[in-house]
């Protein structure tokens, strides 16, 4: 009888600190990802053959940045307030562009409203969008214990020992369109890879805290990275002419000398005429 006594102990202990783990977030490998291509060409569409197209870029432009929606339901999902958050960081290193007369960043509430490139010339013809960045995402979160996590068998250990490693690779590709064309331009990737460290009871928060660091570094790297592309893109459409550019009245681009400096400087001029 106390062979069977301390037998039952055992395994009831074993499966509560199975439960324990298992309610704290232990071992596990989960994610959450949007798709580009399954966001602008639902139901299986067929995405058209733009090589022929040029697109007319009417500058100075009005850009909007979005997320693409990520599939609803997923504990894993990016608040929205933290998606604006991280867009509003890329707003302001290209918010200084001379040839770019505003960047609207779009609530993913839009997104979600409607699909495909119909849905975006709709948002386009709200805010009045002449291209669109899009940035869709891929992130995998492993939580995984390491030899430390022996010491968990003590309910000290669970609270003092940090016995789980939580991991996050994170990865963000943003996609630029001409909406009128619907002709992508370019994109820039950007990818980090985060680590906290944790007691067992600290599981659910250290992962969370990985996964918003990761999204955090890749946009980064992508903001970086977009930058780059946007610099080899304006040499290419000088030498290939991919892409039309024009300008709306009233703008001379590139630092000229626009039609209210000139306004001005003739009435200075015709002003120290009548002095003299």
């Amino acid at each position: 009888m106390d062979v069977l006594r301390k037998a039952f102990v055992i395994v009831t202990g074993i499966l509560l600190l199975s439960s324990c783990a298992n309610y704290f977030g232990g071992d596990g490998r989960r994610g959450v990802s949007s798709s580009l291509v399954d966001y602008l060409y639902p139901d299986g569409e067929v995405p058209p053959n733009h090589e022929q197209t040029t697109p007319v870029l009417n500058l100075p432009l009005t850009v909007g940045l979005a997320f693409v929606p990520s599939q609803e339901g997923s504990a894993f999902m990016l608040p929205e307030a933290r998606k604006t958050e991280l867009l509003e960081q890329v707003k302001e290193e290209f918010a200084g562009l001379d040839y770019v007369k505003e960047i609207v960043i779009v609530p993913e509430t839009y997104m979600r409203s409607s699909r495909g490139f119909e849905g975006v010339g709709q948002i386009a013809r709200l805010y009045g969008l002449d291209i669109v960045a899009l940035v869709s995402y891929d992130q995998v979160a492993v939580t995984s214990e390491t030899k430390s996590s022996v010491l968990y068998w003590t309910i000290v250990g669970a609270y003092f020992i940090k016995g789980n490693q939580n991991q996050a690779t994170t990865f963000v590709d943003t996609a630029v369109f001409d909406v009128a064309s619907r002709k992508m331009l370019f994109r820039a990737p950007g990818v980090s890879e985060t680590q906290e460290s944790s007691t067992l009871v600290e599981v659910s928060q250290a992962s969370r805290a990985a996964r918003d660091k990761g999204f955090e570094l890749a946009m980064q790297d992508m903001t970086a990275n977009l930058a780059l592309e946007l610099d080899q893109f304006k040499e290419k459409i000088k030498q290939d002419n991919s892409v039309e550019i024009a300008h709306r009245q009233g703008y001379g681009g590139g630092g000229s000398i626009q039609w209210p400096l000139l306004l001005a400087l003739a009435l200075l001029a015709g002003l120290q005429a009548f002095r003299r």
